[in-house]
């Protein structure tokens, strides 16, 4: 879980940085850089809720099977 925190943290500073860095040059490639930055989170965050419930339910589950 603190590798995850890690990555929440680093990632609000990354967008920060782009928005202002946007704002002070008005350059677009700033937001755009954001968005990628957003989607490739969520994607990364659901990979990980995924493993989450595949090592909560369903390892679990099959060890009480055996």
């Amino acid at each position: 879980m603190l590798i995850l925190r890690l990555f929440i943290v680093l990632v609000i500073l990354l967008l920060v940085l782009s928005g202002g860095m946007y704002m002070f040059t008005r350059n677009r490639r700033y937001l755009e850089f954001a968005w990628q930055t957003v989607r490739f989170t969520v994607l990364s965050l659901l990979v990980f809720a995924l493993l989450f419930v595949l090592e909560r339910y369903v390892l679990v589950g099959w060890l009480a099977i055996l």
